[in-house]
């Protein structure tokens, strides 16, 4: 299992015009093949006059799934440069779709992927990526004379409680990466003399704000 992978916090659209046809940019984050062709489905049946619906994504924490199309354009010309700008990102989970409605002008082969790997890097630009890291999620039960000394030193050492329940102990959820446990391990056995119950719950990945 990777310990983190970048993907995109929620729905973004980007609107450009280039050489007189209108470009829209919308870029997803996803979580399965199903969930990514329900939205392309939407997408198209709202711009069912554009000229082209263009669309690339990339799915799995070890990128399994990659699929694009051209959607009319030039073999090689849209889908791919959009793919190609996702893979660059380093981004997975991640849909982008860009809606072409012909101005009049061509663009040629060239200009065609300028504008489609430009409309693909724009959105992401535009969009809030995310660091998903992988922590294991682990409960700890104290009792509640230990409680004030643990949250203070929490809070001094940057560990944030993930939840709290006041019940015959103190029960405290934490989500830590794997190079926050040692550490961890030693400042609850210190505070607490070690007397103190510390379960794992398992893991899953957490996400973190990037830009």
């Amino acid at each position: 299992m990777n310990d983190y992978y970048y993907s995109v916090k929620e729905h973004v659209e980007i609107i450009e015009y280039i050489q007189k046809s209108k470009f829209i940019t919308q870029v997803f984050p996803i979580d399965s093949e199903d969930g990514a062709l329900n939205i392309i489905n939407k997408v198209k049946k709202k711009h069912y006059k554009a000229t082209h619906n263009v669309y690339a994504y990339i799915l799995g924490k070890n990128k399994e799934i990659q699929k694009c199309t051209d959607d009319g354009e030039p073999s090689g010309t849209a889908g791919v440069p959009i793919l190609e700008i996702i893979k660059k990102e380093n981004l997975i989970n991640t849909l982008v779709i860009v809606t072409r409605y012909f101005g009049g002008i061509k663009l040629g082969a060239g200009g065609l992927i300028r504008a489609y790997a430009h409309m693909a890097k724009i959105g992401i630009e535009n969009s809030e990526v995310i660091k998903n890291v992988l922590c294991e999620r682990i409960e700890i039960a104290i009792d509640y004379t230990y409680w004030g000394k643990l949250e203070n030193n929490c809070n001094n050492y940057g560990l944030k409680m993930h939840k709290i329940d006041f019940l015959d102990k103190v029960y405290i959820y934490f989500h830590l990466q794997e190079v926050q446990k040692n550490d961890f391990y030693k400042l609850i056995k210190d505070i607490t003399n070690g007397d103190v119950s510390i379960k794992s719950l398992g893991y899953e990945y957490i996400s973190i704000s990037i830009y």
